[in-house]
């Protein structure tokens, strides 16, 4: 990992901070990109590292915002596309606009950054990786804002990696479990995923999918996953889906009657 030059959206808290300050200490540059200033500029502080404030739904900002890190780094080997929000959503009778902007951020920022930071990464040793989530492969009741752009995201994923082949470089995809951050606390904090039982797993500490990070990046992987388990859950994911399907039976008509009527925030502040 020493010399990398790594890009990160995303940075000012949850992985994207927490994976900035494991690069950093394992000896590579970092740049970071992201919403919340003052959570972005305490990260850069402790990683010596250029940062912007950069909303990823906007094509125009995120080519500025990589052009302008890139330069700093003198060019880019990583680009860590995790930017993210979540918001539960029914898809009868639900908010519309939480669709969109779901998409707008999650689905439509990666392929923003990973548009414009491709052609820095497409060298030998070049890496680019979509951070999509188990959301992508196994759908829970009120998340399909959230699963369907995080599976358009793997699949962005995927298909960058056959484009950037003959250029010597990779892409991969992260796919993780509930983990224990403020996003997961949020986003299943409401009083319709109480009634539906809670989270879905145990949160796994961050720790876990960081160390899952790292290991990943150093060997260009196409697939990274934390927990462990879920690399199992992937390729049957339509058994796991029966499975959550089975287990809010009896649950997801209150559940999705509450979400109709409950107001809860973006997991993450967007800009007006």
């Amino acid at each position: 990992m020493a010399s990398s030059r790594v890009l990160i959206t995303g940075a000012a808290r949850g992985i994207g901070a927490a994976l900035a300050e494991r690069l950093h200490a394992k000896g590579a540059r970092v740049a970071l990109a992201g919403l919340e200033p003052d959570r972005l500029a305490e990260v850069a502080e402790r990683c010596a590292a250029p940062w912007r404030v950069c909303d990823v739904g906007d094509p125009g900002q995120v080519s500025r915002v990589v052009g302008e890190l890139v330069g700093e780094l003198g060019g880019l080997d990583v680009v860590v596309a995790n930017a993210g929000i979540a918001k539960q959503l029914p898809i009868i009778g639900g908010d519309p606009d939480v669709m969109a902007e779901t998409v707008r951020v999650n689905l439509l920022g990666t392929y923003h950054t990973l548009r414009v930071a491709g052609p820095h990464i497409a060298h030998p040793g070049g890496y680019a990786l979509a951070v999509a989530s188990l959301a992508a492969a196994v759908h829970p009741p009120l998340l399909g804002a959230y699963s369907a752009s995080k599976a358009a995201v793997a699949a962005l994923g995927a298909t960058l990696r056959a484009e950037l082949a003959p250029t010597g470089a990779r892409a991969g995809v992260a796919y993780f479990a509930e983990l224990d951050t403020d996003m997961t606390s949020r986003g299943f904090g409401t009083a319709a995923t109480k009634a539906l039982g809670g989270p879905f797993t145990s949160p796994t500490p961050i720790g876990v999918a960081i160390d899952a990070l790292e290991r990943g990046i150093a060997k260009r992987a196409r697939r990274i996953v934390a927990p462990r388990w879920v690399g199992l859950v992937l390729p049957v994911r339509g058994v796991a889906q029966r499975v959550i399907e089975f287990r809010v039976r009896g649950r997801v008509e209150e559940a999705v009657r509450i979400a109709r009527d409950e107001d809860v925030p973006f997991t993450t502040p967007q800009q007006p």
